[in-house]
């Protein structure tokens, strides 16, 4: 071979790589392989390693690992035991990668080094880091030499698609850091909207899970976080689940837990302890039906303001926070939403019942049999109470019976 035929063949391979591929080719094996990435860490790391709520064949485990050790570099301890440390400390002092403690802007543009910094702190790996592989693969090369495969990855994508894998390659390295760490920890706790109220400003930022696996659908998670199903809503889509449904068929996948649901009989003459022990299983179901009422309620309160030709406008400002927790309502709309609710007394009285009930399963100074009476009682004033909303809303409680976590 003579000297130029040998330069333009090195060119050749350079710029074209060993395929030759055009560009959409390669871009499009290049997105079927960050999918791959994100249905890894959506699987394998988040539904099976760090909340058990999905058993993996050990084959099909161990090539996620692999793969996310090619792809990532991550260890499997590392992203475990940070994210157990977040549901643990979710949104207060200690959460590796809360926005409410952080900021939006650092936890969206750097997350990424938080989750690093994290990872050196041997006090959350040793807490929260258990039960995560400890075999000789493990010990020898995946966590001993993390950068090892991304730089095999870097290699393989410029050996197949020459200069264009370059860019395939710094795709791959900052889709999980960018979707994982800057949108689920960054957005998914600051924008979005909310089935529940759990205790923290998780949110679902979209109702359909396909870009990130499922992992949209964060406030669901949060609400349920052993659930391996994330999707809860009819309108809802988790494409996880869908590869687990898939991945259970072939004996590779087994789902621990899916999202309770409520199992409705016969109304009850009076809520008792049954109804207590159905309402605290089911409490977040139940006040979000609490919260449908509420909405309910505003529309009907702004139709009669509309009707007499009144100021609805204070109302109509507020109406996205009058069915939320007090401390989900922003310090800025504090004051507007008590203005609110002294002007509107069936919104008042709502609102307070609705305190009532989300306290009661946390009243740990009373008995059982004690907290039955108090539901009932509660059951009685709120149909005593001259406000439709709240009639049928103890109604349907009343009709409340236990029923177990559905299996997958």
């Amino acid at each position: 071979m003579s000297i130029e035929s040998f330069w333009g063949a090195s060119l050749h391979f350079l710029v074209h790589g060993l395929t030759g591929a055009a560009w959409w080719q390669a871009l499009l094996l290049g997105l079927v392989c960050t999918h791959l990435t994100i249905v890894s860490v959506t699987l394998y790391l988040h539904r099976h390693s760090a909340h058990r709520a999905l058993d993996l064949h050990p084959a099909l485990a161990h090539g996620f690992r692999f793969w996310l050790w090619l792809s990532t570099g991550m260890k499997t301890k590392d992203w475990t035991a940070i994210h157990r440390k977040h549901h643990a400390k979710c949104e207060q002092v200690g959460d590796p990668h809360s926005p409410v403690v952080f900021g939006i802007k650092k936890v969206f543009w750097q997350g990424a080094e938080l989750y690093r910094a994290e990872a050196q702190n041997p006090d959350t790996l040793a807490r929260y880091g258990h039960g995560t592989p400890d075999d000789w693969i493990e010990r020898r090369l995946y966590s001993r030499w993390p950068q090892v495969g991304i730089v095999l990855m870097l290699l393989l994508y410029v050996s197949l698609f020459g200069a264009l894998g370059l860019a395939l390659w710094a795709m791959q390295m900052v889709w999980i850091p960018f979707w994982a760490a800057g949108v689920v920890n960054g957005i998914g706790h600051y924008w979005g909207y909310r089935n529940f109220e759990s205790p923290d400003a998780s949110a679902n930022v979209s109702p359909w899970g396909i870009v990130i696996g499922g992992e949209e659908l964060h406030n669901n998670h949060h609400t349920y976080p052993t659930s391996a199903k994330f999707s809860v809503k009819p309108y809802e889509f988790d494409l996880g689940w869908a590869y687990i449904r898939a991945l259970s068929a072939l004996g590779l996948a087994r789902a621990r837990k899916t999202p309770p649901k409520p199992a409705f009989g016969a109304v009850r003459p009076v809520a008792d302890a049954d109804t207590l022990e159905a309402l605290i299983a089911h409490r977040y179901e139940v006040m979000a039906a609490y919260a449908q009422q509420m909405r309910a309620a505003v529309a009907a309160e702004l139709a009669g303001l509309q009707a007499r030709r009144s100021d609805a406008s204070a109302l109509r400002a507020v109406r996205r926070w009058l069915h939320r927790d007090d401390a989900q309502v922003p310090p800025q709309h504090q004051a507007q939403v008590q203005q609110v609710r002294a002007q509107h007394p069936t919104l008042a009285q709502m609102h307070a019942m609705r305190e009532e009930l989300r306290l009661l399963w946390n009243n740990t100074a009373r008995s059982r049999e004690q907290l039955a009476q108090d539901l009932h009682a509660w059951c009685q004033r709120a149909e005593a109470s001259g406000i439709a909303a709240l009639r049928e809303f103890s109604e349907r409680l009343r009709a409340l019976h236990p029923a177990p976590a559905l299996a997958a």
